[in-house]
């Protein structure tokens, strides 16, 4: 989960995005991605906490669902980095949220067991590579959020992986709280960047913000 942003001095009006490649860039670099991002975050961590009750094969699809969006998310950003070490990271986080969404989909896997591991090794790797994006990107905006926010995904790792829930009621609070608590850091991180933004008076497209799970 989390997000890292690159640089924003610099930017200034460049030409109208024409092919694929460019307007997946422009909408990589955008904080409405960065926002939309972490509604997928926020979303389905509200709906398993107001739903308590769920059932372990619709909290497997609600976080499949989850997984796979965020996944889809992560490989636009890509486009929106120009450096290619602030690519790779994001590459491999999409490649890691997609396969562990269609795990969690998959019938014979939900098991309260199976869930929690699939789910705390991706929040795990995802925060570790947020981590050292954010530490390598000295000129990051709001570099401190962003640390933050990977401490925050490492943390939430950590923690569903050493406290493997025994039902799926306790594993959906579990899951709900960092849910929530993820697209909350994803939604002030997107605002941060949008201020960023606004305070550079940037009008066109702005260098690619590095932007890792």
């Amino acid at each position: 989960m989390s997000v890292t942003r690159g640089t924003v001095s610099g930017a200034g009006p460049g030409p109208l995005p024409g092919g694929p490649a460019e307007i997946l860039a422009a909408l990589g670099r955008s904080w409405q991605w960065m926002l939309a991002s972490a509604a997928a975050t926020l979303v389905p961590g509200v709906v398993v906490l107001v739903w308590p009750d769920t059932t372990l094969h619709v909290l497997a699809v609600l976080v499949g669902l989850y997984l796979l969006v965020t996944g889809v998310i992560r490989f636009v950003g890509v486009f929106g980095r120009d450096e290619q070490g602030e690519r790779l990271p994001g590459l491999l986080l999409a490649v890691l949220f997609v396969p562990a969404g269609v795990l969690c989909l998959r019938n014979p896997l939900q098991t309260v067991a199976a869930l929690s591991l699939i789910v705390g090794v991706v929040w795990l790797v995802s925060g570790m590579l947020t981590l050292f994006t954010a530490l390598a990107s000295r000129d990051l905006p709001h570099r401190g959020v962003v640390i933050g926010a990977a401490l925050l995904a490492v943390v939430a790792g950590i923690v569903v992986l050493a406290l493997p829930a025994e039902s799926a009621r306790a594993l959906t609070r579990l899951l709900g709280l960092w849910l929530v608590l993820l697209g909350l850091v994803e939604a002030a991180v997107a605002l941060a960047w949008r201020s960023a933004l606004s305070r550079a008076g940037v009008t066109g497209t702005p260098r690619g913000p590095a932007r890792t799970g």
